[in-house]
């Protein structure tokens, strides 16, 4: 994989799962990371594990619904360790898991505030630095949802949709700009998230065993490839997991 030193990355729900271990994939290609969450504690434990392994990381509390806050989020990104090139958009909510007749309306604005709304906040956030450095990479994290309903998961497959018509948008409008985007879908990996869709009984994926999941070492390896130029012809598009050219393009077996 290419060398990612100097690049300076902002990755969102870096708390855990996918956010974590892209933090840590970046991190082990060399590149500074800013580990982002509501709660900053939450993220701390990362940055020092990222820091004891020899990389350059620090931890800034965030909720990504409030762009003013993901602003600040960003300046202190650039005081700290330079200004960022890479934005991971990753911060994500399942709840409400309930068929539509029985949600709560509240829960389910919720969910697309932080699904869809938090990753445009970060985007428009990112791109001036990205425009005024000439240049920069958004990853996405999408959904096998954004393209497939799935029973319960109405406001979940609904805000991953959004993403995906974000990410295309701006590929359409950034992309001379010198600014490359990827919609990536990580597949069913073992995180916290999965554990609350297993118990809740509902549809098709709460139903995978445990053993069958991803472990979050894949799709954080293919996130910290799509950083690098070897990944650029792919720009703008919707990627998955499961692509085994893909997989074989990022060092991982088919």
């Amino acid at each position: 994989m290419a060398d990612l030193a100097g690049r300076v990355a902002l990755v969102t729900g870096g708390n855990g799962g996918i956010g974590e271990g892209a933090a840590r994939a970046l991190a082990k290609e060399g590149a500074a990371v800013v580990i982002v969450a509501r709660r900053r504690d939450a993220c701390e434990r990362v940055a020092r594990e990222i820091e004891a392994d020899g990389g350059r990381a620090i931890a800034l509390a965030c909720d990504v619904t409030d762009y003013d806050g993901v602003v600040e989020a960003v300046r202190q990104c650039e005081r700290s360790l330079g200004s960022p090139s890479i934005l991971i958009n990753n911060a994500g909510v399942i709840d409400p898991i309930a068929r539509i007749e029985t949600s709560d309306p509240a829960e389910w604005a919720r969910n697309i505030t932080i699904n869809l709304i938090g990753a445009y906040n970060c985007v428009r956030a990112v791109l001036p630095v990205f425009k005024k450095a000439g240049g920069g990479i958004i990853v996405n994290v999408s959904s096998g949802a954004a393209f497939r309903p799935l029973e319960g998961w109405s406001a979940y497959c609904a805000g991953k949709a959004g993403m995906a018509m974000l990410t295309r948008s701006i590929a359409l409008e950034e992309l001379a700009n010198g600014i490359r985007v990827y919609g990536f879908q990580p597949g069913t990996t073992d995180t916290d998230m999965q554990v609350t869709i297993r118990a809740s009984g509902i549809n098709p994926i709460s139903q995978i065993p445990r053993e069958k999941l991803l472990p979050v070492r894949t799709p954080s390896r293919i996130i910290a490839w799509l950083c690098t130029d070897a990944a650029a012809d792919l720009s703008g598009q919707e990627l998955s997991v499961n692509d085994d050219g893909l997989r074989r393009r990022a060092g991982l077996t088919a």
